[in-house]
């Protein structure tokens, strides 16, 4: 990927001095980068916006069973519960997460953003965030681009990657874009947008990645949903201008270290965590198992 800005410090201080919104940069970076008109980019937004929601609806209305046995309509049984532990808007948030990332883990089609294990966490957020408050499509499409400008700068200066900075860069990252869209949706300042990008990585900070199998499936399918989550708590203390005491910048740069110092068994590699319990060995040795075919020895040519 190209690079937008070096720092989140460099990308306020550019809106200032131009008296700019955060999303103008990221619409100018995306115009440069492919070739294209601004309505070229809307469109696109728009058409990954209508995947990110396709996504939401599929996992919550089709058949959502994976091939290892691990996923099974676990969105449509949280949805369709009926006691909500906090409210019927934070049911249908979790739920909404979990379904986007379970038609990830059925093979269906959905966006990255940043990533596919992390797929769902956008479209939960954001796709419950427009139904509470009401927001015209362009203000989730200014989210998106506000979204893509925070994975350019975590890319840069830790990573978005599982198997290089474990979960932490992966559900984390997706986490602060959410949550920096949130904030920006609902009327947060520059700083503020910033902040719950900052208060998320704190949130989120030394997350090990240890997929079950091998599969990015358990725990990743609800980590998304606990993602989702973090990114609103996140965005509600970012927009009531609870302080950081840690800048942004200097968070992204710990996450960046602490990926670094993980263990290689604590990125994607499947050989600790959840994955190295006896249950995820046992899981791992039945699927491994079931994709392999048999084949008959070819009869000599001779």
């Amino acid at each position: 990927m190209g690079v937008l800005f070096n720092s989140f410090e460099e990308w306020k201080q550019d809106c200032q001095s131009k008296d700019t919104p955060l999303f103008q940069p990221v619409l100018d970076f995306e115009v440069n980068q492919k070739g294209k008109k601004e309505e070229d980019i809307w469109t696109g937004i728009d058409q990954a916006y209508q995947v990110m929601k396709e996504a939401v609806q599929s996992g919550l209305s089709e058949e959502m069973n994976s091939y290892s046995g691990m996923i099974n309509n676990g969105a449509k049984k949280v949805m369709n519960f009926p006691k909500a532990v906090l409210s019927p808007e934070f049911q249908r948030l979790v739920a909404r997460a979990l379904a986007a990332k379970e038609v990830n883990s059925c093979m269906g089609r959905v966006v990255a953003a940043p990533t596919a294990g992390a797929s769902g966490i956008l479209p939960g957020t954001l796709v419950t965030l427009q139904e509470i408050h009401h927001l015209p499509d362009q203000k989730i499409y200014e989210a998106l681009l506000i979204g893509a400008g925070v994975a350019l700068i975590l890319e840069k200066r830790a990573s978005i990657a599982g198997a290089v900075g474990g979960c932490q860069a992966e559900t984390g990252a997706a986490a602060a874009m959410a949550a920096a869209g949130i904030t920006y949706c609902l009327g947060g300042t520059n700083e503020q947008v910033f902040n719950a990008v900052a208060i998320t990585i704190q949130c989120m900070l030394g997350l090990v990645c240890d997929p079950v199998a091998g599969l990015v499936e358990i725990p990743c399918v609800v980590r998304n949903a606990s993602a989702a989550a973090i990114a609103n708590s996140s965005a509600q203390i970012a927009l009531a201008d609870v302080s950081t005491v840690i800048p942004v910048d200097e968070c992204v740069d710990a996450m960046g270290e602490v990926g670094q110092s993980m263990e290689a068994r604590y990125k994607e590699t499947a050989e600790g965590g959840l994955a190295a319990t006896p249950t995820g060995r046992a899981i791992s040795k039945r699927v491994l198992i079931q994709d392999i075919e048999v084949m008959e020895d070819e009869p000599d040519p001779d």
